[in-house]
């Protein structure tokens, strides 16, 4: 094998390892996006810039949309405080299967919202509009239904816990206080409250000078 050979050869693997760090840099990119897209916060976020920008009824029908999501948003994030350990538990089967249903109903909604905004005609949006705010407010009615529910479980569980707490606190007050009586009774027995102070030598000095 000659030099030039060697040289081809090292060449090519150099362009070949290349071109394999550019294939999996662009592999991970577009992964990372797909991920980026398919997040919550990135597509609330989108929806909320495109209802801004947007004019006429497809505003209308986004700002419909941005509704919808906070409102499952909400009811998302309220469930999922029941899943805590000092949760309200005991009606955490119930909530998840109700918000569940509420969440599937949405996502049919968000589909027409969605179809509504490729609608071309501006007649045929301002009659479907109404019926499609009406459904979006029964979700968050049905929503705030369901938040008020963990709220009164989670209130429940916080009263009880802050009466528990405040009689532990007023027994160990009391406790305590107790405690400070009977020592400041046993330094009183013992002499060390209250007994008169032994003259000092100024004391005395100062006496011997009167007249």
């Amino acid at each position: 094998m000659t030099g030039i050979e060697a040289i081809m050869i090292g060449l090519g693997a150099i362009v070949l390892l290349s071109i394999g760090v550019m294939v999996t840099v662009v592999l991970v990119v577009r992964a990372l996006v797909r991920r980026v897209r398919r997040s919550r916060t990135f597509g609330a976020t989108t929806l909320r810039a495109r209802a801004r920008v947007s004019h006429g009824p497809a505003r209308s029908v986004l700002a419909l949309r941005v509704r919808l999501d906070d409102a499952l948003s909400s009811g998302r994030a309220a469930v999922e405080l029941t899943g805590q350990p000092r949760g309200a538990r005991g009606s955490r089967g119930e909530l998840l299967r109700l918000f569940r249903r509420i969440d599937d109903e949405g996502g049919v909604l968000d589909l027409q919202l969605r179809l509504m905004e490729s609608e071309t005609s501006s007649a045929v949006l301002a009659d479907e509009i109404p019926a499609a705010r009406r459904r979006v407010e029964q979700v968050e009615a049905l929503v705030r239904q369901v938040r008020d529910a963990v709220a009164s479980g989670l209130s429940g569980t916080t009263d009880d816990a802050l009466h528990a707490l405040g009689s532990d606190v007023d027994r160990e007050v009391a406790a305590l206080q107790a405690g400070i009586d009977e020592l400041q009774a046993l330094n009183r027995r013992d002499g060390r409250v209250g007994a008169p102070r032994p003259p000092t030598t100024s004391t005395v000095r100062t006496e011997g000078n009167r007249p």
